[in-house]
């Protein structure tokens, strides 16, 4: 598993959800372009047609997805990506905090636990990213197009930002960001 997998399976979580209450998630896809396909995750990720193959490929083999009987579409399990993310994710992809940084801000500074946590210090994390408004110490997002991607669909963004709380979080912030987690993964 490499970590553009695990940024590719929150991509098609919030594909459904987004499906689920009936709003569109076309913003940065041609006419008619199906956001499940390669070539529609490839523009909304920016990450290549060749990885985001493979790493749909990697995720079906392992089970943490499936290819749906009807649609043919990726589907992830649900339940078995939250498991990997609160028990194992920390372990396979460490975030360690950087220099200070412009960026995006992300776990506890980003805007889905901004309000659930305060910190006793002023720094916060942010993934780096040129257009960034916020100043804070860098973590190395899960993949260097994070950022972008996670400007053009919110709940991605919300997604991405609890994982790193888990990755990043003392065991308090952690199982804060786990449990809403839960709640939105099911």
């Amino acid at each position: 598993m490499k970590s553009q997998d695990v940024v590719i399976l929150l991509k098609l979580v919030s594909l459904e959800d987004n499906e689920q209450n009936s709003r569109s998630q076309s913003r940065g896809l041609a006419r008619g372009e199906d956001p499940y396909s390669v070539r529609g995750l490839e523009a909304a990720l920016g990450i290549s047609k060749t990885e985001v193959s493979a790493s749909l490929k990697r995720s079906i083999g392992s089970g943490i997805a499936i290819k749906d009987r009807k649609s043919g579409r990726p589907k992830p399990s649900r339940r078995q990506l939250r498991d990997f993310i609160v028990h194992g994710l920390k372990f396979v992809f460490p975030a360690t905090p950087g220099a200070m940084q412009r960026g995006l801000p992300t776990a506890f500074a980003a805007p889905v636990l901004r309000e659930s946590l305060h910190s006793a210090g002023s720094l916060i994390s942010v993934w780096p990213y040129a257009r960034g408004q916020e100043m804070g110490q860098s973590v190395e997002p899960l993949f260097r197009t994070v950022p972008e991607a996670a400007e053009k669909d919110e709940r991605l963004y919300q997604y991405l930002a609890l994982v790193d709380a888990v990755r990043l979080g003392n065991q308090r912030e952690a199982n804060l960001a786990a449990k809403l987690l839960t709640e939105r993964l099911g």
